[in-house]
């Protein structure tokens, strides 16, 4: 239980710096959480976990792979905010895009061989 609550407050303190530096300058904070920080963590926590170099393998490469579907959200949203679309509403329609986004990679990727 020690173990998931260090994980926790690690991957959470990456979250609240990265909002903490955005406030202070929206280009840095847009840098560094482009840093694929959280994913690094995941793999040092799931090697650390399983030792497993194919689960690793596995787990990287889908990452690259559902990473493609979300970026046209970093796209809808500011286009929706600066066309005078709320917060709420912008950040909601960015989320159902990326899910539907998701889904689709789910059900074309495997017929193009790619592994999820």
């Amino acid at each position: 239980m020690i173990y998931f609550a260090i994980k926790a407050a690690l991957s959470g303190l990456i979250v609240a710096a990265v909002s903490e530096i955005a406030r202070r300058s929206p280009g840095v904070g847009a840098l560094v959480a482009s840093l694929p920080l959280i994913s690094i963590l995941g793999m040092m926590w799931l090697w650390r976990d399983t030792a497993d170099p194919l689960r690793l393998a596995n787990h990287a490469e889908a990452t690259f792979w559902y990473v493609l579907p979300s970026l046209p959200m970093f796209l809808l949203i500011p286009m929706l905010l600066r066309n005078g679309v709320g917060f709420w509403t912008s950040l909601i329609a960015g989320c159902v895009l990326t899910i539907a986004l998701y889904l689709a990679m789910t059900v074309i990727g495997p017929r193009f061989g790619v592994k999820l």
